[in-house]
């Protein structure tokens, strides 16, 4: 499954592996626009799984396009800290357009890196 219509079609479908199909199509599509809304789904889902393939999916699309929109972040606030879509968007998507709850998670160890680690050595 590498368009769009077919991951709506195996979420419809209530397919037991739609997870996996986010991610492909997370590495493999080419318009964020059009993943994220999938991602988003993915991030909506009852199965904790699910949410869980999303968020990787959601860590996929910041490193390969640097890209994030409102709706994912939304979602993203409600999963732990320290997932693998902070670590990525943190990384690959411009500050300026992260959201602060983002920043207070990063802020502190990247301080402590700037004030000390960068230094040492």
């Amino acid at each position: 499954m590498d368009q769009p219509e077919e991951i709506d079609a195996a979420f419809e479908r209530g397919e037991p592996h739609v997870g996996v199909a986010v991610i492909g199509l997370a590495l493999n599509y080419s318009d964020p626009v059009a993943i994220l809304p999938r991602i988003a789904r993915a991030l909506r889902s009852d199965s904790e799984e699910l949410r869980r393939q999303g968020t990787v999916a959601l860590a996929h699309v910041a490193r390969l396009h640097h890209s994030v929109d409102t709706e994912c972040l939304a979602l993203l606030r409600t999963r732990p800290r320290g997932n693998e879509a902070d670590d990525d968007l943190w990384t690959f998507v411009p500050h300026r357009r992260l959201p602060l709850w983002l920043w207070r998670h990063h802020l502190p160890q990247h301080t402590k890196w700037l004030l000390w680690d960068r230094w040492r050595a």
